[in-house]
């Protein structure tokens, strides 16, 4: 019974649509007109573009102190590094800088420090500054506004500020890393110098390499006892036992010292590490277009602008003469 209905709604429908179509001609062309006017008082907008590729963000102390380099730094990015710098380029950090910079305030018209006016600001600079994704996986930065020159200045600097801002991050990370790399090297090499001292105390006692001097001084006891020269014996065992107080002392602080140098080899390589990576400004992206002056506006659209208002009165009215056959 349904199936029935159903055809003779559509045409019944398309039978209201039919005889109404000279007031829905009517409210489309007023849509029509009302649009195109509305659509030149809408100040034109020109459009200027960077197209970027994200570079890897890798550590450069290690591809200069690692013997193993894991990465090639020529590389570029993969998705994540690209997802990551969209997330710088559209980080409140760029924006503050661009704001600042064009003054941004006055060329939007917004009132700084009302009520609303941060929000306000960043509904309208969202509107004018995007950057996404591309299906070749570069990254494209577009900026609209009403004067071509001023476009391509914030795309480009947008496009700058990424670097600057990304290694920002990096050395903060980078320095924190440092300060424990150098509070651990320092401490070390203090112990390393209170046990360079204690063997100088020790070898102005006469104890240079107790190891070695006991062997030699065992030999020459043997050889004077063999040969019956027996109170040259007796001197050579009083050197002897003059040096054995200071046997254990001198052998733990000798072999605390090879290992505290290999460590001290092991922390100084750090330390150069994060220093390097600390200091070190390297480029986040590869800008492969730079922004241009436009000499053609992108939007408005007029032509689509009118045919969508065409389009929406025309709806607009159908609607009403449908709900008003309802209500009758």
């Amino acid at each position: 019974m349904n199936n029935s209905q159903d055809p003779n709604m559509e045409e019944a429908l398309l039978r209201r649509i039919w005889n109404w179509r000279w007031p829905l001609i009517s409210a489309g062309i007023m849509g029509a007109l009302a649009s195109a006017v509305g659509s030149f008082l809408i100040e034109p907008e020109f459009k200027s573009s960077v197209v970027l590729f994200a570079l890897p963000q890798q550590s450069i102390g290690a591809q200069f102190y690692e013997s193993e380099k894991r990465e090639d730094i020529l590389a570029y990015g993969e998705t994540e590094d690209a997802e990551r710098l969209l997330q710088i380029l559209n980080s409140d950090r760029i924006r503050r800088r661009i704001i600042e910079k064009y003054n941004l305030w006055d060329h939007f018209n917004i009132v700084k420090g009302e009520p609303g006016a941060n929000a306000n600001m960043a509904k309208v600079y969202g509107g004018k500054v995007d950057a996404a994704l591309t299906r070749y996986g570069s990254i494209q930065i577009n900026v609209f506004d009403t004067d071509p020159v001023m476009a391509k200045d914030i795309a480009n600097d947008i496009a700058n500020l990424t670097d600057s801002v990304s290694n920002q991050l990096r050395n903060n990370r980078a320095s924190e890393a440092f300060r424990y790399a150098k509070q651990s090297l320092l401490g070390h090499q203090e112990g390393i110098a209170k046990m360079e001292e204690r063997l100088a105390e020790l070898r102005s006692e006469g104890v240079y390499d107790y190891p070695v001097q006991i062997e030699g001084l065992n030999d020459q006891y043997a050889t004077a006892l063999a040969e019956g020269y027996t109170s040259r014996a007796a001197s050579i065992l009083g050197k002897m036992e003059r040096l054995s107080p200071f046997a254990n002392e001198f052998n733990k602080i000798t072999t605390k010292l090879e290992d505290a140098y290999e460590q001290e080899a092991v922390l100084k390589k750090r330390y150069d590490l994060n220093k390097l990576d600390s200091e070190s400004q390297i480029p986040a992206a590869f800008v492969v277009d730079r922004a241009a002056v436009a000499d053609k506006k992108a939007r408005p659209i007029r032509w689509l602008i009118t045919v969508m208002g065409a389009i929406s009165v025309a709806l607009a009215a159908l609607v009403f003469f449908l709900f008003r056959d309802a209500v009758n």
